[in-house]
């Protein structure tokens, strides 16, 4: 099992209960083949460039440990989704 870590933008527009169900979404993709260790949630944060023509994301961090084919299948499980406008999934070095 590797270290993972997976960072969601989501459109500040959508309730949070839409907020929170696209979290669930993505911690329950980890789930089928890994475990979700901690999710941190950061709230709304101003963008470093319009994405979509908006000038703020919810940001969202969730760290996992998982098989090495997981990152492949949440990505593609990600870009689906339209309530997130972007994430970057990245393997933590083992220290």
């Amino acid at each position: 099992m590797l270290k993972y870590e997976v960072m969601l933008i989501l459109d500040v527009a959508l309730e949070d209960a839409a907020k929170e169900e696209a979290i669930e979404a993505v911690k329950a993709i980890i789930a089928s083949d890994g475990e979700v260790t901690n999710v941190d949630i950061w709230g709304n944060k101003k963008l470093a460039y319009p994405i979509e023509k908006k000038n703020e994301g919810y940001y969202a961090v969730v760290e996992f440990t998982s098989s090495p084919e997981l990152p492949k299948e949440l990505d593609r499980r990600i870009k689906i989704s339209e309530s997130i406008i972007r994430h970057m999934i990245i393997k933590k070095d083992e220290k």
